[in-house]
This record gives structure tokens, sequence and C-alpha cells, in this order.
């Protein structure tokens, strides 16, 4: 097996947004270091189900909008 292909693992500690820290193995960084989230799932909309935002120019507005012209006259 060739020497140093695989990267250095070592112990780092990760900072949530909320300022709690736990301890991990990693390729990050090195030894010691503390890798500071920017979003985590303490906090993002995406794990913890708060509002979304929607485009107010969705799907069905854009289609509508294309085939406007489309539409077929009223019998009477």
């Amino acid at each position: 097996m060739k020497k140093n292909t695989h990267p250095n693992y070592h112990k780092i500690k990760v900072e949530m947004t909320d300022g709690t820290q736990f301890e991990t193995r990693s390729t990050w960084g090195s030894e010691g270091e503390i890798l500071k989230l920017e979003i985590d799932p303490k906090s993002h909309s995406a794990w913890t189900g708060g509002k979304q935002k929607l485009s107010d120019k969705g799907r069905v507005s854009k289609f509508n909008k294309k085939f406007q012209n489309f539409r077929a006259e009223k019998k009477n």
C-alpha cells in the first residue's frame, strides 16, 4: 500500500450556532481546531419546520401567464 495517500484524520470541535460544541473526528483543519457552523439543524428552517420563503411567481402562475391567450372561448 502506498504511503501518504490518506488525509490526516484527527479530532476537532464543531461549534453550533447557539454556541454549544461537540467533538468529532474529521479531515478538516488540524488537530484541536474549532469548526464554526453558520447553519445547523437547531436553527435552519429546513430542519425545524419553520416558515419557508415561497416565490410569488410559482410554476402555476408562470404557466398561466405563458398560455393566457390559449384559453377556450365560453359557449352560450
